[in-house]
């Protein structure tokens, strides 16, 4: 653990090249204005360990609020300066965020419950059971709120205020992995759970949706924006697509290079041929409708670190964030689970251990120093 601490103090300290020019080095956020044809960090000088979430909000696509390993971020100006925002709430992990409708409000997560904020400046925890803690992922409608929490699905008529668990006897009883809301007339709400697919249309009553997918092996859905009967579904290392709400389902291009992929998120284009995957692996993309597949690393975006998020930019269709994490996101959401924070990895005894170690170098720095100076001293004539 000391040697661990080490290494990164070490990385941390001016003129380390790694720190700013290797993107492997650290997690954090990335952004493509083109679908995913390029990338830039959405987050440089920040130095960030693990991206959690990001939104973007509806009516301003440089106003963004940014969830992170270590406190809850916020840019007006499209990601070119971040501050700190409600230190006093949200110190450790956030875990999600998600703007209100109207692009001014917020609700965001972290370990200890969910929050809301009204005027962007300060934040009231909304009521919600215990057993959603911790949330991992929140959704907005024009009507609703949507929590997954760790045991159920959890919706708010009051823009966030209060939350009920719906769905008890159809949803599993356990962490949902993705939701998508569907921009028909119902907007119907698509969640991916325990490896099946569950459609509501209000909210409350829920059914399954699983024809011509392979049961117990869903992992993210995607509402395609550009066709309101059009969804997308991953997971066998197969990508699924439906035509017509949902009913039935067909595979879509060539199943992923590598079997056992853990698909965390999907995004698809409008002319069904561009696909972005986070998966634990990295970044998938395909060119072709999911026939061929390439991992988008190197240059710009980290090698070797785990993609677990996937925002898009509702005010722009070819605007995507990606985001990576140092620690495995699975690890982070069991440390969320425990109550506890990414930090408590550090133990005390390793933090008396590393301080007798800094104590001991800054000791042996002095009598170097003052053994050099009489060297030096003795040789002057």
């Amino acid at each position: 653990m000391i040697h661990r601490i080490l290494v990164l103090l070490l990385l941390a300290l001016p003129g380390a090249p790694a720190v700013a020019h290797d993107p492997s080095a650290w997690g954090g956020t990335y952004r493509t204005r083109d679908f995913g044809q390029s990338w830039l960090s959405a987050d440089a000088g920040l130095f960030i360990g693990g991206s959690l979430d990001l939104a973007v909000s509806p009516t301003d696509s440089n106003h963004l609020l940014y969830a992170t390993d270590t406190r809850l971020l916020r840019s007006r100006n499209g990601g070119r300066d971040w501050v700190q925002e409600a230190p006093a709430q949200f110190y450790g992990p956030t875990l999600a965020v998600a703007f209100l409708a109207d692009g001014k409000g917020a609700i965001a997560a972290n370990a200890a419950g969910v929050f809301r904020s009204e005027d962007g400046t300060s934040w009231q925890p909304a009521a919600i059971p215990d057993i959603a803690l911790p949330v991992r992922r929140l959704a907005v409608t024009a009507s609703r709120v949507f929590a997954l929490g760790a045991r159920g699905v959890f919706v708010s008529s009051d823009q966030g205020r209060t939350f009920q668990r719906v769905g008890a006897h159809v949803l599993p009883e356990q962490a949902a992995s993705g939701i998508a809301v569907q921009r028909d007339a119902m907007q119907s709400i698509w969640i991916a759970s325990a490896g099946d697919l569950f459609r509501s249309g209000d909210g409350q009553e829920w059914s399954g949706s699983m024809a011509g997918l392979p049961k117990g092996r869903v992992e993210a859905v995607f509402a395609d924006p550009s066709n309101p009967r059009r969804l997308w579904c991953a997971g066998a290392d197969q990508i699924f697509l439906s035509d017509d709400d949902g009913s039935t389902w067909r595979a879509m291009g060539r199943p992923l290079p590598d079997p056992g992929t853990s698909i965390r998120a999907l995004a698809v284009d409008a002319t069904g041929q561009i696909i972005l995957l986070a998966t634990h692996r990295g970044l998938l993309r395909s060119a072709d409708g999911g026939n061929s597949w390439s991992f988008v690393e190197g240059g710009t975006l980290p090698v070797h670190l785990e993609a677990g998020v996937l925002r898009g930019d509702p005010n722009a269709a070819q605007v995507w964030y990606v985001g990576f994490s140092l620690m495995p996101y699975a690890e982070v959401w069991r440390r969320a689970e425990e109550g506890t924070n990414l930090l408590s990895q550090v133990d005390p005894l390793s933090l008396a251990g590393l301080a007798a170690f800094l104590v001991l170098l800054l000791i042996g720095g002095a009598l170097l120093a003052r053994h050099l100076s009489r060297a030096q001293r003795l040789r002057a004539p």
